[in-house]
């Protein structure tokens, strides 16, 4: 399975990715670590791929969703963003709406 097939495997498992560097629990740089904490605030329920720890992801990522840094968040196998994005959403209220979808489309 080439590294596409991958992260679009990953996507359709999870609706709620986070490619971030690092994990939750030990981000490896500020903007994915600010990313969690905006998801966590949501409560959003999110898979997190570890792209230093994967370095064929870490390369194919930016040309797959054409975003060139790290975090990237998707929800529905859509590009949402990165870092910025995610906690412009999160202020307004929007990241909490959005994964609350999610989560009720996934139990529904």
């Amino acid at each position: 399975m080439d590294v596409n097939e991958r992260i679009k495997a990953v996507l359709v498992e999870h609706p709620v990715v986070l490619f971030m560097k690092g994990t939750p629990k030990y981000p490896m740089c500020g903007f994915s670590s600010r990313a969690v904490q905006a998801l966590e605030e949501a409560g959003a329920d999110y898979h997190a791929v570890n792209v230093l720890a994967d370095p064929e992801v870490r390369a194919a990522l930016p040309h797959f969703s054409n975003w060139p840094t790290f975090p990237q968040l998707f929800i529905q196998g859509e590009l949402i963003g990165g870092c910025d994005v995610i906690e412009d959403l999160n202020s307004a209220g929007e990241l909490a709406r959005m994964v609350a979808d999610v989560a009720s489309q996934a139990h529904g």
